[in-house]
């Protein structure tokens, strides 16, 4: 075990005890309905696609429905989401694959996920894990973020932050480790004024051992 996955495997623990009820904030019933809120979540919080999303699936429920719409009902039900006419275009052009191609359920890889309308490799990770229990990274803006803070990675390129952490991540725990530090991320990990002294992650934190080091450098 390299150092990396060691340390990876401390985080992963330390976290565990901070969030051990950790999941996805999105609220969905069924494989299609969670691909339909991640994909309304682009640029919104979820905390309003979960706002959105009941009346949505009350009228919308099934991949069939979507596909039978039309696009302007859909764009009406997702408005206040934002870039809504692009979501709903890109939605009812998914329910439409998921149909007709795949037998109305949500592929279980990622490279049939991404090649859905709208739907990028942290949308196909989210699925592929929390619905089909497969190891995923989902590399939103905190994952990429404390990722390279902890010294994890030397990058903000999603797609290689995603190759790397898969190398240290335990597999069977890489979708939690996720959910979780999306949760510390908003907690503790702030991108502006992180709340370092009060973090559990602190004595691996690569970030809080540089700003020490210039500390003393100024002395």
């Amino acid at each position: 075990m390299t150092v990396k996955q060691q340390t990876a495997q401390k985080a992963v623990e330390l976290l565990k005890q901070l969030y051990p009820n950790a999941k996805c904030s999105l609220k969905y019933n069924s494989p299609f309905q969670l691909l339909v809120a991640i994909r309304l979540s682009a640029q919104c919080t979820d905390a309003r696609v979960n706002l959105v999303t009941p009346e949505l699936f009350k009228q919308l429920p099934t991949a069939q429905s979507f596909k039978e719409a039309d696009v302007t009902t859909i764009e009406n039900l997702i408005k206040s989401c934002g870039l809504y006419k692009t979501k709903a275009k890109d939605l009812k052009e998914t329910a439409a694959i998921i149909c007709d191609k795949y037998n109305g359920l949500v592929p279980d890889t990622i490279e049939e996920l991404i090649k859905l309308p709208g739907i990028g490799r942290k949308t196909a990770n989210l699925i592929c894990g929390d619905i089909y229990g497969k190891p995923a990274v989902v590399t939103d803006t905190h994952f990429i973020r404390i990722s390279n803070r902890l010294g994890f990675v030397n990058s903000e390129n999603p797609l290689i932050v995603e190759r790397e952490m898969r190398k240290i991540l335990p597999p069977d725990e890489s979708n939690d480790f996720c959910h979780r530090i999306v949760l510390f991320g908003r907690d503790t990990c702030k991108a502006i004024n992180p709340k370092c002294n009060d973090c559990i992650l602190n004595p691996i934190c690569k970030k809080k051992i540089k700003k020490k080091a210039k500390s003393k450098g100024k002395k």
